[in-house]
């Protein structure tokens, strides 16, 4: 920790480096407590390139569901790779250690692929929407450079939403004191907190963000399952509209997988400053963690084609 008799006369202070945690007061068993989190990284990043590999050397799922199925694995991949690197370093290591723009950067990456989760499901459920209420028209609506320019107006909505964030942060003088943070990677709300200084603006945007990004995406989301039902519901046999509404497991589970704990940890840091640090930290993980992990499962469980891709891809890796 630094001292803060040495910088009692500078008027603005931003510390050279943060000091991260991994599970709050159970930092003996470290070791043993990587072993499932080294398991559950490796696990997410194996599953989403499998699906990354499959979809790419199978014709066959050259098609727009598969290619925004495409786009989740990579979000995954890339939220993943944001945090692992510190996260195992504190629980392998004991290294604790993140400088200040070290921090500034994984917040901004972290944050950019939660938001473009949020964007990639939105546009799958809107790919959900047309295949279901006008399939005749699903290969032309849907095009390959319709979905490029999807794909360009999500990374562009995510960076244009987050650049502003790490310079408010950097305007904030901090407290040499408050050097700790709550979680083994740098948190937007985590960070903010440690200045000592009016967080006022970065509060207001930070919620801005919540809300035009995930708050919006999760009310389209609904609504465009409002259409899907209404069209559903106007099809004919009960043999057509369970085959209907069964295209459409999978996204579902994804979304409540991803948006479950987005608003658990939204509540945690508006209204749990209360709870003990061990509960702000598991929550974290929970929603930076499981959905890279579960999405492979939930797509090679409920869609045969990526599954017998993702297992043709596995017996040539084998053979090979």
């Amino acid at each position: 920790m630094l001292s803060s008799w040495s910088f009692a006369n500078i008027s603005f202070f931003q510390p050279p480096v943060f000091l991260m945690v991994g599970i709050p007061g159970l930092e003996a068993v470290h070791g043993w407590i990587s072993i499932p989190f080294s398991s559950m990284y490796a696990a997410a990043l194996t599953g989403n390139c499998l699906i990354l590999s499959a979809v790419r050397r199978t014709p066959s799922l050259h098609q727009p569901m598969y290619y925004f199925l495409s786009m989740l694995a990579l979000t995954d991949v890339g939220l993943t790779l944001s945090t692992m690197p510190t996260t195992l370093a504190v629980l392998w290591f004991d290294h604790r250690l993140i400088g200040f723009n070290a921090c500034l950067a994984q917040m901004f990456f972290l944050h950019f692929f939660s938001v473009v989760e949020s964007s990639v499901l939105l546009a799958m459920s809107f790919d959900r929407f047309v295949a279901i209420s006008n399939p005749l028209r699903y290969a032309s609506v849907l095009t390959n450079s319709v979905i490029i320019r999807i794909g360009l107006a999500i990374v562009a909505r995510a960076t244009l939403s987050l650049f502003p964030v790490p310079f408010l942060l950097k305007r904030l003088n901090f407290s040499p004191n408050k050097t700790l943070l709550s979680h083994s990677f740098c948190f937007h709300p985590d960070v903010m907190r440690r200045a000592c200084a009016d967080i006022t603006i970065n509060i207001l945007y930070g919620l801005y963000v919540v809300v035009s990004t995930a708050g919006v995406d999760s009310l389209l989301i609904v609504l465009s399952y409002t259409f899907i039902l209404c069209t559903v519901l106007g099809l004919a046999s009960p043999r057509e509209r369970m085959q209907a509404l069964n295209t459409c497991v999978s996204h579902i589970l994804a979304v409540l997988v991803f948006f479950i704990p987005v608003i658990g940890v939204s509540m945690i840091h508006r209204f749990g400053r209360h709870l003990p640090p061990i509960v702000h930290a598991l929550v974290a993980y929970v929603y930076l963690m499981v959905p890279p992990v579960l999405n492979p499962i939930i797509y090679s469980v409920k869609s045969r084609p990526i599954r017998e891709a993702m297992l043709w891809v596995l017996r040539g890796k084998c053979q090979s």
